[in-house]
């Protein structure tokens, strides 16, 4: 169990935090969510004594065992793999050296005999006997063979180190587990290991993610970072955003009879109640959720942009074909005679091992650059809007302010029209009179949003748009394009994105593609294939 007492957090003037108290108990697994800039990881380092608060206390037991996912992917450049991961339990890995140490004495004395007894009943113990095996279990399981287990870290590349630092969180059964960003340069294949292994895990996790499908799949509660104070939650991502949106819209509704609100809110617990109750999770879960009052539903202060897309006319028979296309990239053929046609009506996640290849594929179609053979053709009636996975041609060098940017792709220059586009991307206020070159990754990402809106095309070519944004955008982009009226061409690594928005599936391959009319959930339950 972790204690939070009147925890309260400042730089300067800026207020993090204030008068946090919460209880974080085991066999529960903790989500923490705020807008950028909340605090988020913040509070896990105060959590893991990395920080310390103005005010306020940290309490955990002195026999639990905390574990961080770790940062840092050069700091264990002179260990090998195996022996990096053993080190997530420190003192496990301590008694191995100093037993090691010992037993190669050339002069092995009395004294040392009954050290090394004593050493060997703590490593009993820590179930150290067992500890070659449970770190070699946990790597396959994220995707890291036996084959690099005995190599350095040094020769390991950025998103195999990743994994290795995440299987080193998880070793040695841990009484608390933090998890900063967990997920992120993992595949589909990893995450689904690691959200089995969180769910059966009986400690403490608590978790930063951007992935709302694995917050669905993993947390029983979220601890909402808003205006200065953390606010715990029982249920899932999911959960909490329905209950607080549904709480927000009867909020406003002043004529709407209390009793009618307390039936709609007992019918949406009753809703997820019963979905809870079908995954891996059920019996807490849906205990939980039972225990809920309808005064633990509150709106939540959190701003969300207002993503819409609309198209001037629709598309007209002949969208777009693509035969034969072909190119090569660094001397690797990333595409390799690639043939579609796209229909009214179609959503097309692109996907595959190699994320080059979708993004050549999109500069290719938005002109951007030739292929090396192969040809494609849109249709008379299509009018496209383009957001490439590198927007920094954008912004670079640029000295214009938001609402001079803005003007820049917008037919009507007017300042109050372009202010309004900017206001739907939470830039209010002076906001949009700042420099576009001094805007933070996720800014940059809304001010490209806001530029595809003013351009009302009927086919949106969209290569990452969930990277840099916070949930809350996330969400209100997701729903954008779910309720968008015509064809969109997309990549994401984002699972919910993908299952919630794509009608179509087409995987790049080496050897050319995969294609199929299904749901992303269909297309994995028919393949091997990772994200």
């Amino acid at each position: 169990m972790i204690t939070v007492t009147n925890v309260g957090l400042r730089y300067g003037e800026q207020k993090l935090f204030e008068d946090v108290n919460l209880k974080f108990t085991p066999g529960n697994c903790y989500g923490i969510i705020g807008a950028n800039g909340a605090g988020k990881s913040t509070f896990l380092k105060i959590l893991s004594n990395e920080i310390e608060p103005n005010v306020g206390d940290i309490s955990i037991p002195p026999e639990v065992r905390m574990s961080v996912l770790k940062q840092d992917h050069f700091k264990y450049d002179g260990y090998n793999v195996l022996e990096t991961v053993i080190m997530g339990n420190l003192r496990l890995y301590e008694i191995m050296k100093e037993k090691e140490a010992i037993y190669a004495k050339p002069d092995f004395t009395d004294e040392d005999g009954i050290k090394a007894s004593e050493l060997e009943g703590e490593f009993a113990e820590l179930d150290g006997w067992n500890a070659e095996s449970e770190a070699s279990s946990i790597l396959q399981g994220l995707g890291i063979g036996t084959e690099l287990h005995d190599k350095k870290m040094s020769e390991l590349s950025g998103n195999e180190k990743i994994k290795v630092l995440l299987a080193q969180a998880l070793f040695g059964k841990p009484g608390i587990l933090l998890l900063d960003e967990p997920t992120n340069h993992l595949d589909r294949k990893a995450i689904n290991w690691l959200e089995e292994f969180l769910i059966n895990f009986e400690g403490t996790v608590i978790v930063v993610s951007h992935d709302r499908h694995f917050l669905n799949k993993v947390c029983t509660h979220m601890a909402d970072i808003d205006y200065g104070k953390i606010k715990l939650y029982t249920g899932n991502y999911d959960f909490w955003y329905e209950s607080s949106q549904l709480a927000l819209k009867m909020a406003k509704d002043q004529n709407k009879k209390n009793e009618e609100k307390i039936k709609d809110l007992q019918e949406f617990i009753a809703r997820f109640s019963a979905n809870a109750s079908k995954s891996r999770q059920a019996t807490s879960r849906k205990k939980l959720l039972e225990k809920i009052s309808l005064d633990d539903i509150q709106p939540s202060n959190r701003k969300y942009p207002f993503i819409s897309f609309q198209m001037e006319r629709e598309v007209g028979n002949e969208i777009l074909t693509v035969e034969g296309l072909s190119k090569t990239i660094d001397g690797v053929k990333v595409l390799n005679n690639i043939s579609f046609r796209v229909s009214k009506d179609d959503k097309i996640a692109f996907i595959g091992e190699n994320d080059i290849a979708s993004t050549t594929l999109f500069k290719i179609l938005n002109g951007e650059i030739e292929p090396d053979s192969g040809s494609y053709k849109w249709g008379i009636t299509i009018t496209k809007s383009y957001f490439p996975k590198d927007n920094s041609k954008y912004f670079n060098d640029v000295e214009l302010n938001l609402v001079e940017w803005l003007r820049q792709f917008s037919e009507e220059k007017s300042e109050s029209y372009l202010r309004g586009f900017l206001g739907k991307m939470l830039f209010s206020g002076d906001e949009p009179l700042k420099q576009a070159n001094v805007l933070s990754g996720g800014e940059k990402v809304r001010c490209m949003l806001a530029k595809m809106m003013l351009k009302h095309a009927n086919v949106l070519i969209l290569d990452q748009p969930t990277n840099h944004l916070d949930l809350e955008s996330i969400t209100a982009l997701n729903n954008g394009l779910k309720d968008y009226k015509s064809i969109v061409l997309f990549t994401s690594h984002d699972y919910e994105f993908v299952q919630t928005i794509a009608n179509r599936i087409i995987e790049i391959t080496p050897t050319g593609l995969i294609d199929k009319q299904m749901t992303y959930d269909e297309y994995l339950e028919n393949t091997n294939t990772i994200m």
